[in-house]
């Protein structure tokens, strides 16, 4: 009877789905978006008994194409591994002219969104977005920008500012920093006229009045924020930095249902909305088709505009 019992218990774990043991490769440094993000997915999957083991690994360089790189070749058919990349990611891949875009891993989900913000030093004579405008139109090599890398969301952004503006986005005066601690010392030491990042990236020096926010890229104003939207400060310009996973390539549908449920499951726990309004990230989980169409459209639309400024032939 007592082996009868265990062969029954042996039996029915066998039956039961395989839980995952994770790997996570943030394709930048620690400290930054994405790094966040990877570690955020870590604690989430582990607490909430998604995943009994997660790891994370930073493998940086080239706007997230080297760590992309790595991925799509050294994990074809293993459903364990994960990459968290984002728009900053698709510009990457095109100004890097990288041989493995995202058409070379499974894309999964977008889990997260943050809107850009225009600042100046607190001391600046620049007191909104119209002042910095009219400088930009005076002469566009003379307004410097800080921001992240080459072609990521912060020059995008930029090079629609420039647009809207009436400007040759060609002309604009960006200097790529490869990480937020960089590019916010050069902004409070007066090094650069203006910088641009994600709001959560400037959101303590704004708070501590050491920067002065012009502007977010929101469609409508952000609640808690005191700031107009670049609309609303005549320029047709809204864009949002979002991030997203993706698994290896190679999957099985089978494979892939099981990695998209574990990550489904995750985007909707209160332990995961929790850790969104801690860090003031925006909920925009989308997976499956609409996803898909979503990411195509965004690769058309960042190509674009990366012409536009000249980075890309």
């Amino acid at each position: 009877m007592k082996h009868l019992v265990l062969a029954s218990l042996f039996a029915g774990a066998m039956a039961l789905p395989a839980m995952a043991d994770y790997t996570i490769i943030a394709p930048a440094n620690p400290g930054g978006g994405w790094d966040q993000t990877a570690r955020t997915m870590q604690t989430v999957l582990q607490e909430d008994g998604i995943s009994k083991s997660v790891q994370v690994q930073n493998v940086p360089g080239a706007g997230g194409t080297i760590g992309l790189a790595q991925f799509a070749s050294q994990n074809k058919g293993n459903p364990d591994a994960l990459i968290v990349g984002g728009y900053v990611m698709v510009g990457a891949i095109l100004t890097n002219g990288s041989p493995v875009s995202l058409k070379d891993v499974t894309p999964i989900a977008r889990l997260t969104g943050e809107y850009e913000a225009i600042v100046v030093p607190a001391a600046s004579e620049i007191q909104d977005m119209a002042g910095l405008v009219e400088k930009l139109k005076a002469d566009p090599g003379a307004v410097s920008w800080a921001g992240g890398s080459a072609g990521g969301t912060d020059h995008i952004a930029v090079g629609l500012i420039a647009k809207a503006a009436g400007v040759d986005p060609t002309k604009i005066n960006y200097i790529a920093y490869s990480g937020g601690g960089e590019a916010l010392a050069a902004i409070l030491g007066n090094q650069v006229t203006a910088g641009v990042s994600s709001l959560g990236e400037f959101e303590a020096q704004v708070k501590a009045g050491t920067l002065r926010l012009l502007a977010v890229s929101s469609p409508e104003r952000i609640e808690g924020v005191d700031a107009p939207t670049l609309k609303e400060s005549g320029l047709d310009v809204d864009l949002q930095n979002w991030r997203m996973v993706a698994a290896a390539p190679g999957l099985s549908d089978e494979q892939k249902a099981k990695v998209t449920a574990d990550i489904e499951k995750m985007a909707k726990s209160e332990n995961w909305q929790k850790q969104l309004a801690n860090k003031g990230w925006i909920d925009t989980f989308l997976a499956g088709p609409e996803f898909d169409a979503q990411l195509a459209k965004d690769e058309e639309s960042t190509a674009a505009i990366l012409k536009d400024i000249g980075l890309v032939k």
